[in-house]
């Protein structure tokens, strides 16, 4: 393992690509801690206080929605504008068009992205405004300016923010290592770790959890990150023939190999897409703060650990693990594919019946797996309930922080495998998914 570190820095395209990387990421982290105009950062926390939903905001804004900080939307918006276009794109004949396009039409929808980004930037940031003016804790206000300069600095200022992040994510992705919009999240994630650590440390020293109670704990957390690497680098493998070929002296082909379908194709994009989702109730409720029926079903019906929330919050993984694994993963693409090579699934006919035959095992093996994720981003709920647990230890926060980390890696063992370098594991290699 310190040999492969080692041949890391060796190689001068890699070695710039992390640096690259982590500088942007300190960059991110940096802007985290810039209070937000007019706002007593100390006080936020505080009135916050324990509620869930925000809880899961700040998961996402790396603790700057808490602190009130000017990267408190973080990506969401971004990430809701990605949701809303792949949605539309599967029914809007001109944005399939486009996604048919190549390079092309990828542009044009990366610019429209943009565009929706800001869109949902001014009305997040609108009502986080409203929100924020009416905010106080023990009669002292939290916004010390006057409401409408209040209004339209705080858009200006998460807007332009929200766009430096989504700006920072596509720089990482173009130059640096591993997919920039996926690594802001888990450093937000991940920058939050030494406060559980401690928390946890602090409830052993204090008595509030006996040394078994954390054992328990300790073991459950490592069983359930084992779970979640085995099932994301599950995969079943279809064997695919190719027939020899007689090309003047030579004979090519003949070749017996396999079609790689992933458990988790989609890897923990679903999981984002429908954390994503979740948060418009809230979304809503900061833009009608004194609506009262809205207040209520978001807090009867719609807030973390209850029934309902958790019930349509699996669903909705489902739905997305579906339907993120059909836009990446086309069967009737790879069947006509392997019939142009000559290649055939042995008892199956080319062509349409490959297609039906890859989408039938592919449609069976991703329903265990979208469970699975499903009931992990759940976990946290049963955890916080029993024990009082922190975030990390489980759920959306725990499944962001694997996958990403497995593809980063993959990304950094293929550099080290292109250039005849030994990669980090000596039997196999790491998986990858589409992001």
């Amino acid at each position: 393992m310190l040999s492969t570190f080692q041949s890391i820095f060796k190689i001068e395209e890699l070695r710039k690509r992390i640096f690259f990387t982590f500088a942007l990421l300190v960059v991110y982290r940096i802007g985290g801690h810039i209070p937000t105009p007019g706002v007593d950062g100390s006080l936020v926390a505080q009135a916050l206080g324990s509620d869930t939903i925000f809880g899961l905001l700040d998961l996402f804004a790396g603790g700057a929605f808490r602190n009130a900080t000017i990267f408190a939307l973080g990506i969401m918006p971004y990430i809701s504008a990605s949701i809303m276009l792949q949605l539309l794109g599967a029914v809007v004949p001109y944005l399939q068009r486009l996604q048919k396009q190549g390079e092309e039409g990828k542009r044009k929808i990366t610019q429209y992205t943009r565009y929706l980004t800001v869109l949902i930037s001014l009305l997040q940031a609108f009502g986080t405004a409203q929100f924020l003016s009416t905010l106080d804790f023990n009669g002292q206000r939290i916004v010390h300016m006057p409401y409408g300069e209040f209004v339209i600095i705080t858009m200006i200022t998460f807007t332009c923010s929200t766009i430096f992040i989504m700006w920072l994510g596509e720089q990482i992705t173009e130059r640096g290592i591993g997919n920039g919009i996926s690594l802001i999240i888990f450093i937000g994630i991940v920058a939050r770790f030494p406060e559980a650590v401690i928390e946890e440390v602090q409830y052993l020293w204090f008595g509030t959890r006996s040394i078994f109670t954390e054992a328990i704990l300790v073991a459950a957390m490592v069983a359930v990150v084992a779970s979640v690497i085995l099932v994301t680098r599950a995969q079943r493998k279809v064997p695919v023939q190719y027939p020899r070929k007689i090309v003047g002296r030579r004979i090519y082909g003949g070749a017996t190999t396999h079609l790689p379908l992933s458990v988790n194709s989609a890897g923990v994009i679903p999981i984002i897409f429908a954390q994503s989702i979740m948060f418009l109730p809230a979304t809503v409720q900061q833009l009608f703060p004194n609506t009262e029926w809205v207040a209520n079903i978001v807090s009867d019906w719609l807030r973390p650990g209850q029934l309902w929330y958790s019930l349509i919050y699996g669903l909705i993984i489902v739905f997305f693990a579906y339907f993120y694994t059909a836009i990446v993963f086309n069967p009737i693409d790879i069947a006509d594919n392997m019939r142009k090579n000559g290649g055939f699934i042995p008892g199956i006919r080319p062509g349409k019946k490959t297609a039906e035959h890859i989408e039938r095992i592919l449609t069976r093996i991703t329903l265990p797996g979208a469970i699975f994720f499903a009931i992990i981003a759940i976990l946290p709920w049963v955890l916080i309930s029993s024990f009082g647990v922190n975030y990390f230890f489980g759920g959306t926060g725990l499944l962001i922080v694997v996958g990403v980390a497995l593809d980063t890696l993959q990304q950094i063992e293929s550099h080290l495998l292109m250039r005849h370098y030994e990669g980090f594991m000596k039997k196999g290699k790491i998986r990858g998914r589409s992001y």
